[in-house]
């Protein structure tokens, strides 16, 4: 039996994979990417499971990979599903098991935290932090033993381990996701990772280096309900995007975000609104080709850059 781990190449998928494989101590195939690589489980390698295999999937999108699960479904493959996007129709199969949860405040590694009992809660702690969701994070602290201290340091790793996720192809991050991962897997606990410094120490400062570059570019629209910046085309950028997204909504927590970064013909999109808004991350970017999300934090994988000043109108409409 083959056992196939895709996951998203961030914060949530890593973490999520790790308690996973904490639980469940087998080797397995792995296939993941960057952040955006989200239709993993149209690879090659994923797509030649059939009977008796097992397909994980962890943190990417079912509407976005719906025929390739159906395919996969229909040749005999047992799959699990973890997720917290917006799935669309979860179809009906006695092969899928799906653990499928849009609401705000849930990410995937919560998903498995309580599928698993809360045995590996510190890494869904760090997967909340680095998913932007910080009460949520929070909340499941306090239910272990961390100190302040400890707190902070779940922080960081969780922004560091998902900013080294973003870039458009696996050669602009810091470490390739899988390769990040086999250092991961050598430790129970995320704070035994951090206490070890070296990758720990590699991904927090070029992180720092980056957002220190974007501090320096004004925004292209901004009002009292929110703000558009759109980055420059340079190696930083193609990093920075999604995680400066998290931390300007961080800093700017009743206004919505929006930040472009070039890429190609056009810009990706990330998308970070408040709690409550009247137009969703998710509804705001699905009205645009290749758009979609959660309610609080949704992306477009690629605006044409003749369309960014009807971007900006429209943002400013829905949330200016």
């Amino acid at each position: 039996m083959r056992r196939i781990d895709v996951f998203n190449g961030d914060a949530d998928g890593l973490c999520a994979l790790r308690q996973l494989h904490l639980a469940e101590p087998v080797a397995s195939e792995l296939v993941t990417g960057v952040k955006r690589d989200i239709a993993l489980l149209e690879r090659a390698e994923v797509g030649r499971a059939g009977p008796g295999d097992l397909v994980t999937v962890l943190d990417v999108s079912l509407e976005r990979n719906r025929a390739a699960l159906l395919g996969l479904l229909e040749r005999g493959a047992r799959v699990r599903y973890f997720d917290h996007h917006y799935a669309g129709s979860i179809p009906s199969h006695p092969g899928l098991e799906a653990h499928i949860d849009a609401s705000p405040g849930v990410c995937t590694s919560i998903l498995v935290d309580r599928h698993l009992g809360g045995r590996f809660r510190s890494w869904a702690v760090a997967a909340a932090f680095g998913d932007g969701l910080d009460q949520a994070a929070l909340d499941l602290g306090a239910t272990i033993p961390l100190g302040a201290a400890e707190l902070e340091e779940l922080r960081e790793l969780g922004r560091s381990l998902n900013y080294n996720a973003y870039g458009e192809t696996v050669a602009d991050l810091l470490l390739p996701p899988a390769r990040l991962y086999g250092v991961l897997c050598k430790y129970d606990d995320p704070l035994q990772f951090v206490a070890a410094r070296d990758i720990f120490d590699r991904l927090n400062k070029g992180r720092h280096e980056d957002l220190e570059a974007a501090a320096g570019v004004a925004p292209r629209w901004s009002g009292p309900g929110g703000l558009v910046l759109v980055l420059p085309d340079a190696s930083w950028s193609r990093r920075v995007s999604g995680t400066l997204a998290n931390h300007l909504a961080g800093l700017h927590r009743r206004q919505a975000v929006a930040v472009l970064a070039l890429r190609g013909s056009g810009y990706v999109v990330s998308l970070r609104v408040p709690a409550g808004a009247s137009c969703g991350a998710d509804e705001f970017c699905r009205s645009f080709p290749g758009g979609g999300g959660r309610k609080e934090a949704a992306g477009i994988d690629l605006l044409p850059a003749t369309e960014v000043d009807a971007f900006v109108r429209r943002f400013a409409d829905a949330y200016g």
